[in-house]
């Protein structure tokens, strides 16, 4: 028996593009391109006639731009959608402002130079992904009461401040759905938290702009990782797009090293490498670690081996994940202590990771969220 092949409708000014974004696809037997529109007004007639299941978007358009027409299929039609857009720094920050509204994943849009194919198997398998989305669960989990006005600088640790061992850490992975419940879980937390370390499954190109929006909005300082970084109090880093993020213990702190190595579930960053790394370097009895929303496997093994060193483990509940993808094949391979929805994970990070925290105490490394460590 033929299984049901996925329906694509590709929505671009480009004719170009719409070429190579079909043909790109052509070799996948379970996809069928079954149209594509140049504009919003267009795609909405295709939508209504042939019934796609997935669409892939473009943001800057003629007539409506992508952002207000995700907008509007979120309200009136809501369906899974991909986001193509452009390499800029301009084209970063509004494929996040999709995302917000109601998009499913990012992918960078082909130049239209040349006739070439895009990259069909990563566009495909964010197609599958985006095909078995649960749409619109962002609504079932609004976002926290706006903080006041962005920092303007960290605040200072007091003697009331919570003291954590060095060892202490919290290890976040993702992948579909993943920037905004990340954004969920990092906005909910306390600026005196223990270094944390964020993968998510996104291009590279958009993981920066991604970091910066995170850092305007949560308490502690978010920045994309560089090779060396030490891990501190108050800092979170996200995986830069295209290389894992390896954890190292160097006798007083964590480092960050990036790594260009094979690719891992398909993925560069990989939530199994900064999993594994935690648990090479002697992080796990000291460790919080949870699985998000995403397609596939990454993370649920090495959330398994996180598990069997000692850490404390989360993963995602179905009714909140856009998809149950990796925290259920966590929660299949026993990987997962507890299973918690969305708006409830900060809260039991803060919980396990303040197990040994002692109020009134401080390491003298402990000064500011954005000091650096003393060696």
């Amino acid at each position: 028996m033929t299984s049901k092949r996925i329906r694509v409708l590709i929505v671009d000014d480009s004719a170009l593009v719409r070429k190579i974004v079909a043909a790109s696809l052509a070799p996948f037997a379970d996809l069928e391109v079954v149209g594509t529109a140049p504009d919003p007004y267009v795609a909405r007639d295709r939508i209504l006639e042939l019934q796609p299941d997935v669409l892939t978007l473009d943001l800057e358009m003629p007539r409506m731009d992508g952002i207000s027409f995700v907008k509007v299929l979120m309200k009136h039609h809501p369906m899974p959608i991909i986001i193509m857009s452009s390499l800029t720094q301009a084209g970063s920050e509004k494929a996040l402002e999709a995302l917000q509204a109601g998009a499913v994943d990012v992918l960078c849009k082909p130049n239209g130079s040349s006739s070439a194919p895009t990259d069909g198997w990563q566009l495909a398998e964010k197609i599958r992904a985006a095909a078995g989305a649960r749409v619109g669960v962002p609504r079932l989990n609004p976002p926290p009461p706006s903080r006041p006005a962005p920092k303007l600088a960290p605040p200072a640790f007091n003697s009331e401040s919570r003291y954590f061992p060095a060892r202490k850490i919290i290890l976040l992975g993702a992948s579909t759905g993943g920037t905004e419940a990340l954004k969920t879980v990092l906005t909910d937390l306390s600026g005196d938290l223990p270094g944390i370390c964020v993968v998510q499954h996104i291009p590279a190109q958009f993981s920066k702009a991604f970091a910066d929006r995170l850092n305007q909005l949560c308490a502690m300082e978010v920045r994309e990782a560089q090779h060396g970084d030490v891990l501190r109090r108050g800092l979170a880093l996200v995986a830069p797009g295209g290389f894992h993020l390896v954890l190292k213990w160097n006798s007083a702190s964590y480092t960050v090293d990036l790594s260009q190595g094979p690719q891992i579930h398909h993925q560069r960053p990989a939530v199994d490498i900064l999993f594994d790394s935690a648990v090479r370097c002697g992080a796990g009895p000291h460790a919080v670690a949870a699985l998000l929303t995403g397609m596939g496997a990454d993370g649920a093994a090495g959330l398994l081996r996180l598990r069997q060193a000692g850490a404390k483990t989360i993963a995602q509940d179905e009714a909140t994940c856009v998809v149950f993808g990796m925290p259920r094949e966590a929660i299949r391979l026993g990987a997962a202590q507890q299973v918690v929805p969305l708006p409830q994970i900060a809260g039991r990070l803060e919980q396990l990771i303040s197990a040994v925290a002692v109020p009134g105490a401080r390491a003298n490394s402990d000064v500011s969220p954005r000091s650096t460590p003393s060696p």
